[in-house]
């Protein structure tokens, strides 16, 4: 008994199966929220969710977070992860799309055509800033400058900006009324009662929102694998389309 005892204190890692550990896009939150739930209820440990900008959960895991997954909200930092050999290249799969959409809060809102040179300082106001993921790295914050640049309203608004870490901050500030609208996907903002979409940007101004998911390397295990074929499922599918996500067919 003395032995076994000393050797869980020595290898307690081996004693328990270790939670599945899930890297994950901020804006997927609370359909991932979902997933987890659908997860355990077929039988499976509680997976644990660490969600921020794609580009940021990159990093931590160049840097050696462990993970078991990662889902970036582009295709830049899943190949960025490849090209660090951070993830099982062929465990990956491009599971999900988003659209692109302008929002302001609820008691403020006023329908916006989102077309070339559109007047976006209109909708600022004087001493008001657009709120959006940071352009220079956050999947959402790219995907906004690339349509204001093809709308033909970059100059406009490029020094007018309040960058965010990740989306949902971007949605915060406009909740809180830091930030008269911001840029933010469809999908968050539908999870936000204080504000409304007022806008939706023509899906030709930006490159297609794609959300790859992949094993990681250091983490690739039997129940990561699992994982990722349940993210697939019929039963995650309606999740995913639920909180209004586009599912990729399979």
């Amino acid at each position: 008994m003395r032995i076994i005892q000393a050797l869980l204190l020595l290898f307690p890692l081996a004693a328990s199966a270790q939670p599945l550990t899930v890297f994950a896009a901020a804006s997927l939150t609370d359909a991932m929220g979902d997933i987890g739930r659908l997860w355990e209820a077929a039988g499976h440990a509680p997976a644990r969710f660490n969600f921020g900008a794609s580009s940021t959960l990159a990093r931590q895991m160049e840097q050696g977070a462990p993970a078991n997954l990662f889902a970036s909200a582009d295709t830049q930092w899943m190949a960025y992860a490849a090209e660090q050999n951070l993830i099982v290249p062929e465990t990956r799969r491009d599971l999900l799309g988003n659209r692109l959409v302008l929002v302001m809060r609820r008691d403020a809102a006023r329908p916006v055509a989102l077309g070339p040179g559109f007047d976006v300082t209109a909708i600022l106001g004087a001493g008001g800033r657009l709120a959006v993921g940071d352009p220079s790295n956050v999947p959402a914050g790219i995907y906004a400058r690339q349509a204001l640049t093809r709308l033909g309203v970059w100059p406009a608004v490029m020094n007018r900006l309040a960058p965010a870490q990740n989306v949902r901050g971007a949605l915060l500030l406009v909740e809180r009324g830091e930030a008269p609208a911001g840029i933010v996907y469809a999908t968050d903002a539908a999870v936000a009662a204080g504000v409304a979409v007022v806008g939706v940007f023509p899906e030709n101004s930006h490159d297609p929102i794609v959300y790859p998911f992949a094993v990681v390397r250091g983490g690739d295990t039997a129940e990561a694998r699992a994982f990722m074929a349940f993210l697939s499922a019929p039963t995650s599918a309606a999740a995913f389309r639920a909180r209004g996500f586009g599912v990729a067919p399979h």
